[in-house]
């Protein structure tokens, strides 16, 4: 069950990711689009220019999760890389409890009333012409942090069913060996 569970989570996550990667041809065009009326016609759009700075933000803080699943985050690898599936199994179970999950609580908790008081004045842009709604752009921290732990729910059941297996497998691999031995004895006590 909790395969199939971390498997939907992963899943969801890398809809996210991939409808998210569509943001990345929008800044492109639309920054193309800022380029070209500014310096052509001379025209400029201060919501225009924001909504790149506002596509970028959403980019990457949603895709957090996304890089996570992919194992696209930055890591120190000089001790993962060199241990075997099981350790780095350890490894990623240890972090994600003691190290991701309480950091995407602490960003959940310490950004709340920051997103409330952006939500309770209806908080836009400071700019002249800019992009309203900038409540909705500071919301995406939260859902950020809450993408990670969700991400790094299905790490942790994802971790624990490979150690569990893998501890199983290797109590029946020392039990095959134990059998074999007593074969072995067995069979060379009856040779003498």
């Amino acid at each position: 069950m909790s395969t199939a569970f971390a498997t939907r989570i992963e899943q969801a996550i890398e809809w996210t990711g991939r409808a998210l990667a569509w943001l990345s041809l929008a800044m492109v065009l639309v920054t193309f689009t800022v380029v070209l009326l500014r310096y052509a016609f001379g025209i400029g759009w201060i919501a225009m220019q924001e909504s790149v700075m506002w596509m970028h933000g959403v980019l990457f803080m949603l895709g957090l999760a996304y890089a996570l699943k992919h194992d696209a985050h930055v890591r120190v690898d000089i001790v993962y890389r060199r241990l075997d599936a099981r350790g780095r199994a350890w490894i990623d179970l240890l972090g994600t409890l003691f190290l991701l999950l309480p950091v995407s609580a602490f960003i959940v908790w310490s950004s709340w009333r920051y997103v409330g008081n952006a939500w309770a004045i209806g908080e836009s842009s400071r700019e002249a012409g800019g992009l309203p709604g900038l409540y909705l752009l500071k919301t995406v921290i939260p859902v950020s942090a809450v993408l990670l732990a969700v991400q790094g729910l299905a790490i942790v059941l994802r971790s624990l069913e490979f150690i569990k297996n893998r501890e199983s497998q290797i109590r029946s691999h020392k039990s095959q060996i134990r059998s074999h031995k007593s074969q072995i004895r067995s069979h060379s006590k009856g040779v003498d």
